[in-house]
């Protein structure tokens, strides 16, 4: 089978998205026109941003050849997907998740997940010559957790884990220039910039985690190591857990050259009656930045590939990750330890210098 090695992506103002003659049209506002034939090169993923248009003969066609398609605001953030209606064909993996809860793999999977995560924060940290985790104690404090069920084990595993972050994030926010530089790091609703794009970058990799999800048959809202909650994706919200340093340590080189100039205060409802000021980054490098992240998720890293190869891309390992846990859940694989890149390696270079954003691109794995 041909990879899926293309993508159509329309985040300018005015783009029009349809279809003519087995192709994928894309006109900007200028009129000039981008083709992409449907069958010479498969398309993997559409994304489009509000404030451009697209033809429902298109959509269909999308969801007819399973392709993703996410639909972004026009500051970045993903809101929503087109998928096909037999994403939910596989009740099996499903039911194999629900019964995790039960019979044991939860507890382990959420004791994974958190020991995944620390070990990968300590590459960031050594690579920038901060002070690491100790690894060796936190090891015997998530393996000394009595796996009683699964509620416990949570309840004990989140404070290792947050104790750790509180750590990691002093650390690493050190490295950013001073004019952005802040404390701590806080996450919904926060009122300073950096913490908005470290909110942003996070829900750019939850939408790469969530479609590898749904690729894997899983059911997004059924986590482990985070509560099941009515509109929390708790799997969705586990697994990014395991690739947040690889967007740390992208940012840490981003924000290198950014200034108090390079951001602009909002005002937003704050609660009920109440409204408050917002700092996000500007419009440019708003869109600068999502189209790094981009490129960032089609870097190469050295973890060898499930069939065969010895580099893949981010976004392939994190597509693959998912099918392993997938695999285990069935009872396929005797266990799931999460694979963690090295972001030290040459492969994994920092992202680009800032450039203009074209209205549209292909990119390739």
């Amino acid at each position: 089978m041909k990879a899926k090695t293309e993508k159509i992506v329309l985040d300018n103002y005015g783009s029009f998205l349809g279809m003519e003659k087995g192709c994928y049209i894309v006109k900007n506002k200028k009129g000039e026109t981008q083709k992409y034939p449907q069958f010479e090169n498969e398309i993997g993923e559409v994304i489009l941003k509000s404030g451009n248009t697209v033809s429902v003969g298109a959509l269909a066609s999308f969801g007819f050849w399973e392709i993703d398609v996410l639909i972004m605001t026009r500051k970045g953030k993903p809101i929503a997907m087109v998928r096909s209606v037999e994403y939910d064909s596989h009740v099996k993996t499903r039911l194999c998740q629900y019964e995790a809860f039960n019979n044991g793999k939860g507890m382990k999977i959420a004791k994974q997940i958190v020991l995944a995560k620390i070990e990968s924060q300590n590459q960031t940290l050594r690579k920038h010559g901060l002070r690491q985790h100790d690894l060796m104690t936190v090891k015997q404090k998530i393996n000394a957790i009595p796996e009683n069920n699964l509620k416990t084990v949570r309840k004990q595993l989140l404070p290792i884990e947050g104790k750790c972050s509180e750590h990691y994030f002093k650390q690493i926010f050190q490295l950013f220039p001073k004019q952005i530089r802040i404390e701590n790091r806080k996450t919904f609703k926060a009122y300073d910039g950096t913490n908005n794009i470290f909110n942003l970058a996070y829900t750019m990799l939850s939408w790469k985690v969530h479609k590898a999800i749904m690729k894997a048959k899983l059911e997004s809202y059924l986590g482990f190591l985070h509560s099941v909650q009515f509109g929390k994706p708790s799997l969705v919200c586990d697994l990014i857990e395991l690739y947040r340093y690889l967007i740390d340590d992208f940012l840490i080189q981003y924000c290198r050259k950014l200034t108090a100039k390079d951001f602009f205060m909002k005002s937003e409802d704050f609660s009920k009656n109440k409204m408050g000021k917002r700092q996000y980054l500007n419009r440019f490098h708003t869109n600068n930045l999502t189209e790094q992240l981009y490129s960032y998720f089609e870097r190469k890293v050295e973890i060898p590939r499930i069939k065969h190869g010895n580099r893949q891309t981010i976004e392939t390992l994190i597509n693959e990750e998912v099918l392993l846990l997938a695999k285990y859940l069935r009872n396929e694989r005797e266990n799931w330890i999460p694979r963690i890149a090295n972001i030290n390696h040459p492969t994994t270079h920092p992202p680009p210098t800032h450039e203009n954003m074209v209205f549209t691109r292909s990119l390739k794995h």
